[in-house]
């Protein structure tokens, strides 16, 4: 029995998240060869006080970003990517 675990910064809409789990179960019933009724999904919701890259929050983030005009998402990808250097 497969269980997959998400941690996704709050905000998603209910509807995303059915979508996500529908395409996501799809996936490992096909991959897998398993049964639907036998993949676990557990969404963990996260606050951006609760999350950080590089000892900042994702909330503090958020917040210079707002500040200076740039998109959040933009924000956050550059964070990603400096982590992958």
């Amino acid at each position: 029995m497969p269980i997959i675990e998400f941690h996704l910064m709050v905000g998603r809409t209910p509807d995303q998240k059915r979508q996500l789990l529908s395409a996501v179960t799809d996936t490992v019933v096909d991959v897998l060869g398993v049964r639907p009724d036998q993949v676990r999904i557990l969404i963990h919701n996260v606050t951006p006080e609760h999350f950080s890259m590089a000892g900042i929050t994702a909330a503090e983030r958020m917040a210079r970003t707002v500040g200076s005009g740039a998109p959040v998402a933009a924000s956050l990808t550059a964070a990603e990517k400096g982590d992958q250097q």
